[in-house]
């Protein structure tokens, strides 16, 4: 096997991004801390054509150059808007008929591996603080909480790759329906 250049790998270019049909997923950042993590982020939404990112509470915003350092570009693809609050932001996507997902482990929450995405849904998926998770008030509002199945002795995953596993995982089911 040869490991393939950039070039050979047809990726879009930025006006091809911006043009291309986005999957039908938002992410919401709620307070996070780390500008690495909010740049892995964006570059996940990227790989994935996710619609767009929030970044809500004390979540940074680019241009900055500890976000640049993970992103590599991508905020420059993936779309993206800053709100204050969360809150106020799902109960106005919940009007627009947006499902909201929350990322957490909570009772009843449904099991990513459970999970099945609606057809013909856009979802918004709530990735939470790197210490206390999403905000209490965020869970009581989701439609929906996943929780992803965990067998080791840490209570959770570094938020970026909490993102990461969550959109591989609803991106390829939409993509293969069962």
């Amino acid at each position: 096997m040869r490991k393939l250049k950039n070039e050979e790998l047809d990726r879009l270019d930025i006006s091809e991004f911006k043009t291309a049909k986005k999957t039908p997923i938002i992410i919401i950042l709620d307070n996070i801390r780390s500008l690495n993590n909010i740049g892995s982020v964006f570059r996940t939404s990227d790989a994935f054509l996710i619609e767009k990112i929030y970044l809500c509470g004390i979540t940074a915003q680019p241009p900055h150059n500890d976000i640049r350092k993970t992103a590599l570009g991508s905020t420059e693809t993936v779309d993206w808007e800053y709100t204050e609050n969360t809150i106020d932001l799902v109960e106005k996507l919940k009007a627009e008929n947006i499902k909201i997902i929350s990322i957490e482990q909570a009772e009843n929450a449904t099991m990513l591996n459970d999970f099945k995405p609606q057809p013909n849904t856009k979802h918004a998926f709530v990735f939470g603080n790197e210490v206390k998770g999403v905000s209490q008030n965020v869970v009581d509002a989701s439609d929906v909480v996943i929780e992803i199945p965990q067998y080791g002795t840490k209570h959770s995953l570094n938020v970026s790759v909490s993102c990461g596993v969550v959109v591989w995982d609803v991106f390829s089911k939409m993509k293969n329906p069962v």
